[in-house]
């Protein structure tokens, strides 16, 4: 009897164990649908409310996918047709074409949703100033799409805190003015090379040629940028470039399929093609990287420049160098993102300069002339420009500005508040974690800040210096502002005005009746349909009075 009395009781504790059990499950289950539906829910439409009763509004949020289905429809639309007319500058209801859509019906500064992610726009220079200058430590740069990262490295782009302060300290003096003068004889050489090639496909074809600027430019982006990385390492360097090229051109293409969840991951042939080269990749600049590293050890720590270098710091050697002879204060795999990095960076943003430039040009040629007289006055016919010469080029330095101005590379740029911060005097309170969109593109077409005139190609604007050349000092922000503005902006602006002088000596450039005027974004600007520009040798032409 009292065995039956204990597998009873045994039997009922089971049951009681299994019940506390599934309570507990059901608990948990209920914590975690809880906080879902408020991280998907709840949460958006208190922030909704909470800036709703500041003022703030903007289209209303939908569960899990915000308005991110508004928002590519509108870009998509865009997208399908060319400007109009060909000749308009007025871009921003093509590029930008959620923000043009929405700021016409919520003002200049409205909420949206990436997702369940607050974005606040915001186009006013001075909470600009803020945003990225004044208070920039209570903002950071959000996380960038894993493809985009593939796309632009683990590098100073991406850093956070104190390690993207020792990468800043570390990699700066490469861009001082100073340095980058040692690398314009290299440029200059490279692009009167390239020259060269067209001229000879001009006489081969009566005096002109047709050229897809958007494309060749790549060339001459990439020869800087390798010199810059690897100084005297030059040669082994551009092998690895090369590669990463490649790999760039997949990367590229898969973020146009984010959209398909887990799309990177799948074992498609180019994906494979594309994990192979990333790996060959790591290994070329390990054992790169391993060689300098050798060769500062021998020469007791001290940076190695030798006599062809001409004193040139280049990125690499700058790294190597940092921790002297104690272990290295950039590890390996850090120099290597840095070295993706700035490959990417330095190549897509001078190639979209001077593509834009170029197409500029083409389309202007008053400026055109101007800017060809000041180069033949300054550098003569056929002597490369140098560092001497480039100051000079006053006319050549407002074009490219107003190049930057109607075309900037980065149409926006986005920081997320660390922390609950107000925007401006007794202004806007932004809770932390609302991510922060600043439409630069929309800032430099703003007539408000420009004049009337602010949708069309007029490099005069600039004469007086950038800060003079609008209503607002800030309202002219092509590489960003304050401590993150972009570290390569003297390198892009040295090989703009280099290959842009060269070029204007030996070349009339001539608008292509096969050119569409259709500027698109995917992470940089850039003509959706490609950017062909005749070139005529300057010589097929008499000379202007």
């Amino acid at each position: 009897m009292m065995g039956v009395v204990a597998v009873e009781e045994a039997g009922s504790s089971w049951w009681a164990w299994r019940a506390a059990a599934a309570a507990a499950c059901l608990l948990v289950l209920l914590h975690v649908a809880a906080r879902v539906a408020d991280a998907l829910w709840w949460r958006p439409r208190r922030l909704e409310a909470h800036f709703a009763r500041q003022g703030v509004r903007g289209p209303p949020y939908r569960f899990l996918l915000g308005c991110v289905t508004e928002m590519v429809a509108l870009m998509a639309d865009a997208a399908a047709k060319p400007m109009s007319p060909p000749d308009s500058h007025d871009a921003l209801p093509r590029v930008l074409a959620f923000y043009h859509y929405w700021r016409k019906i919520y003002g200049p500064m409205f909420l949206i949703w990436f997702g369940p992610t607050p974005r606040l726009t915001v186009a006013d220079p001075e909470l600009v100033r803020e945003i990225l200058l004044t208070n920039a430590d209570a903002f950071d740069r959000y996380e960038a799409h894993p493809v985009v990262r593939q796309l632009e490295g683990d590098g100073l782009v991406s850093l956070h805190d104190g390690k993207w302060a020792l990468h800043r300290r570390v990699l700066t003096p490469a861009f001082f003015p100073d340095n980058l003068n040692r690398l314009a004889p290299h440029v200059g050489r490279s692009v009167a090379a390239l020259a060269e090639r067209w001229r000879a496909m001009a006489s081969a074809g009566g005096g002109e040629v047709e050229v897809d600027v958007a494309e060749w430019f790549q060339a001459v982006a990439e020869e800087a940028i390798t010199r810059a990385t690897f100084g005297r390492s030059y040669d082994s360097g551009r092998v690895v470039f090369r590669m990463q090229a490649r790999l760039m051109a997949f990367a590229s293409e898969a973020f146009r399929k984010v959209l398909v969840p887990g799309y990177r991951f799948l074992p498609t042939k180019k994906n494979r093609l594309s994990w192979s080269l990333d790996r060959e990749i790591r290994r070329g600049l390990v054992r790169l990287i391993g060689h300098r590293s050798d060769e500062a050890e021998e020469g007791g720590g001290a940076e190695l420049n030798d006599k062809g270098s001409n004193g040139f710091r280049d990125l690499l050697g700058l790294m190597i160098n940092a921790g002297g002879k104690k272990a290295p204060a950039i590890p390996v795999a850090d120099m290597l993102e840095e070295c993706k990095t700035f490959f990417f960076a330095g190549k897509q943003t001078t190639t979209n300069l001077l593509t834009w430039a170029t197409v500029l040009l083409a389309m202007h040629p008053d400026w055109q002339e101007r800017a060809r007289r000041e180069v033949l006055a300054v550098c003569g016919a056929d002597e490369l420009p140098s560092k001497d010469h480039l100051p000079k080029l006053k006319t050549l330095g407002m074009i490219l500005n107003e190049t930057l101005r109607l075309y900037p590379p980065a149409v926006a740029t986005i920081r997320r508040a660390r922390r609950d911060v107000t925007l401006g005097d007794g202004g806007v309170s932004v809770p932390r974690d609302t991510e922060l969109l600043i439409p630069i593109m929309a800032m430099h077409h703003d007539v408000a800040l420009w004049g009337h005139d602010a949708t069309e190609f007029n490099p005069a604007r600039f004469a007086g210096g950038a800060s003079r050349a609008a209503a607002h000092p800030l309202a002219f922000i092509p590489f960003g502002l304050g401590p993150r503005m972009c570290i390569g902006q003297n390198l892009a602006l040295l090989e703009a005005k280099i290959t842009l002088a060269i070029l204007l000596q030996r070349f009339e450039l001539a608008r292509s009746p096969n050119y569409v005027h259709a500027p698109t974004v995917l992470m940089l600007l850039y003509p959706q349909y490609g950017a062909p520009v005749i070139f005529r040798s300057v010589s097929s032409f008499p000379p202007s009075d």
